[in-house]
């Protein structure tokens, strides 16, 4: 169990730093303990501009691992911004340790040539 007022403060101080515009909107990850959400927001505009969660994914398999799905989201995001001609984003992790399934997550994107 982790200390929410630890984590807030995370987050705040996270937040204080990224903010995302059109041309590089902020990647937004949330993580609960069965599956992880991603959102591209315009921070200028408060406003989301693309959103993808594992409902997304096509028939994932009964053997991945949540790792091996973050993966996937993360090549997911990135082709729906390739479509509306997003390049480059900041990524925001939300408090959470830039390891295990976020690191999938962001691993995903870029390789399919996001850049941040």
């Amino acid at each position: 169990m982790r200390n929410t007022e630890a984590f807030k403060k995370r987050i705040r101080r996270i937040r204080s730093k990224v903010g995302g515009t059109v041309e590089k909107p902020r990647i937004s990850v949330f993580r609960s303990n069965k599956y992880i959400y991603v959102q591209m927001i315009d921070d200028v505009k408060g406003r989301t501009l693309l959103a993808v969660n594992e409902k997304e994914i096509e028939k994932p398999a009964k053997s991945q691992t949540k790792t091996e799905k973050a993966r996937l989201i993360g090549q997911l995001l990135a082709q729906k911004a390739k479509a509306k001609k997003i390049t480059g984003a900041v990524f925001d992790r939300h408090g959470y340790k830039y390891h295990g399934r976020v690191k999938a997550l962001a691993e995903g994107a870029r390789s399919e040539g996001l850049k941040f």
